[in-house]
């Protein structure tokens, strides 16, 4: 089936500057910001106007371009503008591993080719940006392709936050594998939790409305009632880092999710490039925990719903165990329990 899918890119590159679709101002408006600066970019990420791990990455390569794009000097001075631009942008968000990914791929492209003087260091990283922005929609088709198979003609499917379009540079991870399925001529329904404090649910609705897939917003603590009555299929959700033993950090409440979908027998998947696999670290206890601002959880749209002295705990993220989790999907191919055995064998197959 051919389907047209009607969001734009989430970020691109026009007239010497990234334009990236400020999600703060949706789903009232669809407008673009331009950042110029590796600071502008962090901002953006810090602030979650880019949010979702694979769109972060992307952002911030080019953040790093921005830094040496109109250079003119030394390759000594060079390479600590590439320091103090990655410094800045490692600083924003401390949980999402393509982050961390896309950074370091673009500072061991600058090593690579510093030797080659100042014009080729700023050549190869505008391309290795470039690239890395190509191949995030080539992913996303492909974990959409890999993924399908979890959803069933007829199927109802939860997912909490946002992993779709606007998470990524386009087309999404769990709602990628929403997507493909469409494409194959598979009916469904989406279930999208409001996803509080900072109720990414709305993004998510605001995709699946754009292109017309049946969708139902329900909030965080109806999802339990639903399984309970049948009405849930499968959950997908993305992920912003996996660890080696295959426990994943995702948005909070995610956790809630899978202990729900294993008491009812419900199939709980994780969409995820291999950019958030991060096999330096062993289980999700390890994984850093970005804490964000009391106000997100105190105000909405500006209004503060709760009493100036009460106290407030805002973890972004939390871990699932890896014995939550049926399988986790990714551009290369489905990963099964154990995964400790299954995930090595990605990153084998891909050298």
């Amino acid at each position: 089936m051919n389907r047209r899918w009607e969001l734009p890119p989430t970020l691109k590159w026009e007239n010497d500057r990234l334009l990236l679709i400020d999600q703060t101002r949706l789903p009232e408006e669809l407008v673009f910001i331009e950042c110029t600066t590796p600071e502008a970019v962090a901002e953006s990420i810090k602030n979650m106007k880019v949010r979702g791990a694979p769109a972060i990455g992307v952002a911030a390569a080019f953040g790093v371009y921005l830094a040496v794009k109109d250079f003119r000097g030394e390759k000594g001075a060079l390479s600590e503008a590439l320091d103090r631009a990655a410094t800045i942008l490692r600083d924003t968000r401390p949980t999402a591993h393509n982050l961390f990914w896309a950074i370091n791929r673009m500072m061991e492209k600058a090593r690579e080719t510093i030797k080659e003087g100042v014009e080729k260091v700023k050549e190869a990283l505008f391309a290795e940006a470039k690239k890395m922005w190509e191949e995030d929609v080539e992913v996303n088709k492909a974990i959409g392709r890999n993924g399908s198979q979890f959803i069933k003609d007829g199927a109802n499917v939860l997912t909490i936050c946002n992993a779709g379009s606007l998470a990524t540079v386009w087309y999404g991870t769990a709602l990628g594998i929403v997507r493909s399925a469409i494409e194959e001529g598979k009916r469904l329904r989406v279930y999208a939790c409001e996803t509080r404090p900072r109720l990414q649910g709305t993004l998510t609705l605001f995709e699946l409305l754009k292109d017309k897939i049946p969708a139902t917003l329900i909030t965080d603590f109806m999802a339990g009632y639903l399984m309970s009555k049948g009405k849930i299929d499968v959950v997908i959700t993305g992920a912003d880092r996996i660890t080696r033993n295959g426990d994943v950090a995702n948005k909070i409440g995610t956790y809630t999710l899978a202990v729900l979908a294993k008491a009812h027998g419900i199939p709980f998947i994780i969409a995820a490039p291999l950019s958030t696999i991060d096999m330096n670290i062993a289980r999700g206890e390890d994984i850093p925990i970005e804490e964000r601002d009391w106000e997100e959880v105190l105000f909405i749209k500006g209004k503060r719903i709760f009493p100036e002295e009460v106290e407030v705990i805002n973890p972004a993220f939390d871990i699932t165990p890896a014995n939550y989790i049926g399988a986790i999907v990714t551009e290369k191919g489905v990963c099964f329990p154990p995964f400790e055995e299954s995930l090595p064998l990605l990153f084998s197959h891909r050298r």
